[in-house]
């Protein structure tokens, strides 16, 4: 993926790039071998979810968390049904479940799905051995209780399956339309209650079944029995599946019970459906007695049925056997039904940066790594390098999340496992702490006389970053959003992230007085290139990877405060009343109904931008007040900078001189007190809706806490861990890169390599390490591509080194890598013109020149791209 050089040590570069890409190469062709070959004959994962499966959640050590509600089919993500999924993918259907009262318990929990109070209600009135309907959401949910699997109304139904038009014709008390699923389950009362040779009775039923089936199947195809998902369209396959007799827990049953339903009995039953699915197509749903197998605990207490989350299990796998496949089609993110459900092929956009990315870009590479006498439109060999590294990263991104070469597993989280996670991620931090060696103060802003780091330095912001962008790469890959503290934690460190993002900013405009547009232009593009790239090739938009348009917009608010009126910026109560101005009307903007619509409008009537708005004003409204905190603490930064250098010697700055360390003191007691008093003020909420609502006023106080608390004394400012600070430089990356090579279904799942299905938790294992190192290996190469990009894009003709961003700190933007002047791009734009150019050539000189050399030109030919592919993206 290019090569690029570590700080310190280009072999140590060159052995990382060559181990990571052989890591890189073996990881894919492995996926590829096991989708290909392997899963060939269930591609889509349909026979993985009816026949297998595993609890993610079982309870262990006494536990009092709830259990049992986490099914795991083999490589794909289990979706959870709720009210609006199934009236969608049912709206005017019935769904038809058939059998005892095994079979009842799952029509219970998808009429709990509908609507949970109906379904109360009507469980309380309803007669325990009779048939039940209900309508909810425009679906028809009905159940046949049929425990010998022989009655005239479940025959009629089968009938309609098999489109037995003339019968369904001439028998008027039929509907006239196919039930969308049916469900039919027994067998234990034929054990229970029939003496004679029960097995064979049983089945004589099934066979009758049987006899519904589509009449061209033939046996030795039933490998291929379910293996394309229902068609993705609203006329959707209707399906006929089949209940495997329920394994009771036999320890449990009565004494009665015990006589008759025995394990050889059951055991033969299921023996025999298994062979009558082999021999003559029937779909049978085996995954319901894996779940209870060797699971004591998923029973009731009559041993027979199971607990309502495992019902509400079962129903899910019926509900995604039947409508992934259609949800999949309407191509709305998230992706995250993956089971028995296939990816819409990719469409000419797609098309078109999946054929630069892996065939274009690699050949132009090979072009231009010859050093041969180039082309004049040809970029240089960084450029293109660069290029290629988006390239290949946009189609790895593609084929992880947007097809079945990679799996997709579900998320569980574990206190265990998040601990271990964030104990080896402080142990390692803490292993590589070592001394700055970036630019310090002078002697006269310390009272020890001793050379200082100065406030927030850009090692520490970058350590900052990184720790923070650790524990929300654990929190997002464990799943621990459910879990309120942790929850609470990460919505401090996203407001941190912006708090930075103020500061920064406010104190290169207040410091440098640059509002030029190529400082505008820069920062936007460096960004936003990647998350405005991505969208086109995974089919998401811009505001899904948040945090990018987040600190966009405060960025344009920072700056637009900062500009206008510029001239007044050194009087500290015009520039203050500046803040509280813009404040007032950003605050008014985002949370007054009405603004955010009517813009987002505009958007859509003119670009084709479809943007949520609600998310977009949760978003901005949680942290409204924190990058204005950043925004003044800044300008004070500043203000007691001056008063500590001596450079103003009257009022308040020479009281804050010669009481310096005593303030210090008063403000890390407070510090220290602010942070054990918010702790253990949010033991008080009980949820996230009620902490959310306080969270924009108490985040200020806390960071800023934070702030003075970690530059409390010389020795915590001028040491920082490295490993932190590396990931701090590539944290807008690996933020946004985690969506789809570290995380799958859009963040709602994990990326699976797949091939370890032996062992589940040993090759889950494997697979984070090996995922996460590419995972990181990827951001790194996409940052540093990124970075070269900004720069061919800002300036392609002179001044060939990457751009490099100020804030007031340092040199680089939002912790992202800082390159060495020397590294130059090989400037091919040497302006000569043959004096025997064609007319050709000489009608592209002119264009061609405008856009290389004005910058908004070049702007707004990116702009009109991006706004000609909105209009006819499908």
């Amino acid at each position: 993926m290019g090569r690029w050089r570590i700080p310190r040590s280009a072999s140590k570069s060159q052995l990382v790039n060559l181990l990571c890409t052989v890591l890189f190469c073996v990881t894919v062709a492995a996926a590829a071998f096991r989708a290909s070959v392997l899963d060939s004959k269930d591609p889509y994962k349909c026979k993985a979810l009816m026949l297998e499966g595993r609890w993610l959640d079982i309870p262990k050590g006494g536990s009092f968390r709830p259990s049992f509600q986490n099914w795991q089919p083999p490589g794909c993500m289990l979706h959870h049904y709720n009210s609006k999924d199934i009236s969608t993918c049912f709206h005017s259907r019935r769904i038809v479940l058939a059998g005892d009262s095994t079979t009842r318990q799952i029509f219970w929990a998808i009429a709990r799905k509908l609507d949970p109070n109906s379904a109360t209600e009507a469980l309380t009135e309803g007669h325990q051995h009779a048939d039940l309907s209900i309508n909810r959401k425009n679906v028809d949910l009905h159940f046949i209780w049929d425990p010998f699997l022989n009655t005239t109304r479940l025959h009629h139904e089968l009938l309609l399956y098999h489109r037995d038009t003339a019968a369904a014709e001439d028998d008027h008390s039929l509907e006239k339309q196919a039930a969308s699923i049916i469900l039919a389950g027994g067998g234990l009362w034929h054990a229970r209650y029939l003496k004679h040779d029960p097995v064979s009775q049983y089945l004589d039923s099934i066979r009758n079944f049987t006899a519904y089936l589509q009449p061209s199947y033939q046996p030795d195809t039933s490998a291929q029995r379910l293996v394309l998902p229902a068609a993705a369209a609203a006329s959707a396959e209707d399906l006929f599946l089949i209940a495997p007799v329920q394994l009771p827990l036999y320890e449990a049953l009565s004494l009665e019970r015990a006589s008759t339903i025995s394990p050889a009995v059951v055991e033969a039953m299921n023996t025999h459906l298994e062979d009558t699915s082999t021999l003559r197509g029937a779909d049978v749903l085996s995954s319901f007695n894996s779940m209870t197998w060797q699971q004591k605990l998923t029973y009731e207490a009559s041993g027979i049925h199971v607990l309502d989350s495992v019902a509400s299990q079962k129903a899910d796998v019926l509900l995604n056997l039947r409508c992934n496949a259609k949800s999949m089609a309407l191509g709305r993110y998230p992706f995250d039904r993956t089971c028995c459900s296939r990816y819409n092929p990719p469409n000419w956009v797609q098309r078109f940066l999946l054929f630069c990315g892996m065939i274009v870009l690699p050949l132009l590479s090979l072009i231009v790594g010859k050093g041969s006498k180039r082309l004049p439109l040809l970029p240089s060999s960084k450029v293109v390098a660069a290029l290629l590294v988006i390239g290949l990263s946009l189609s790895y991104c593609f084929y992880t999340d947007r097809t079945h070469m990679f799996n997709k597993i579900n998320k569980q989280f574990s206190y265990v496992e998040f601990n271990v996670f964030w104990v080896g991620t402080l142990g390692l931090g803490g292993l590589s702490i070592r001394r700055s060696e970036g630019p310090r103060v002078s002697k006269t802003l310390t009272t020890s006389g001793q050379p200082d780091q100065q406030f927030l330095s850009r090692d520490q912001t970058d350590e900052w970053k990184g720790w923070m962008q650790f524990v929300i790469l654990i929190y997002h890959y464990t799943g621990a959003s459910k879990v309120l503290w942790i929850y609470e934690i990460v919505r401090l460190l996203v407001a941190s992230y912006l708090f930075m993002t103020g500061f920064g900013h406010t104190l290169y405009f207040y410091t440098k007085d640059d509002y030029s547009f190529r400082r505008f232009a820069s920062v936007l593009i460096r960004l936003n290139f990647l998350s405005c790239v991505l969208p086109y090739m995974m089919r998401t938009d811009y505001l899904f990877y948040y945090f990018a348009p987040l600190v966009t917009f405060w960025f344009i608010i920072i700056y637009f405060t900062m500009r206008i009126g510029r001239s007044r910026n050194r009087s500290t109560p015009i520039l203050l009343l500046k803040i509280a101005i813009s404040a007032i009307v950003v605050t008014i903007s985002v949370r007054l109904p009405g603004i955010l619509e009517q813009a987002f409008s505009v958007l859509n009537h003119t670009c084709r931008i479809e943007w949520n708005v609600a998310e977009w004003r949760f978003r901005v409204a949680l942290d409204v007040y924190i990058v204005y905190t950043g925004m003044v603490a800044a300008v004070l930064y500043v203000k007691v900078d001056n008063a500590l250098r001596g450079r103003v010697d009257d009022g308040a700055p020479n009281f804050v001189r010669k009481h310096f360390n005593h303030l210090r003191v008063v403000a890390v007691i407070v510090s220290m007190a602010v942070v054990t008093g918010f702790w253990i003020f949010i033991r008080g909420f009980s949820n996230k809706y009620s902490y959310n609502a306080w969270h924009s006023y108490l985040s200020p106080f806390v960071i800023l806490s934070y702030v003075v608390l970690r530059n409390a004394n010389r020795h915590l400012r001028n040491y920082r861990s490295c490993l932190f600070a590396w990931l701090g430089r590539y944290s807008l990356e690996t933020f946004t890169l985690q969506f789809h090579i570290w995380l799958a279904g859009d963040t709602k799942g994990l990326l699976s390599i797949g091939v370890f299905k032996d062992a589940a938790d040993t090759g889950r294992r494997v697979d984070f390490v090996v995922l996460t190192i590419l995972f990181l290996w990827v951001s790194w190469h996409v940052a540093v591509a990124t970075g070269t990009l900004t720069s061919w894009i800002i300036d392609p003709k002179a001044g060939r080194e990457a751009v490099e961003i100020e804030d007031g700190r340092g040199k680089a933007e939002l912790g992202l890598p800082r390159t060495k002047s020397h590294e130059r791009l090989q400037d091919h734009y040497t302006g000569k013109t043959s004096t025997d150019q064609g007319i050709i050539k000489r009608l592209w000189s002119q264009p061609l020149k405008l856009v290389k050399d004005d910058l908004q030109v070049r702007l707004g030919l990116l702009l009109g791209i991006m706004w000609l592919c909105n209009w006819v993206y499908v």
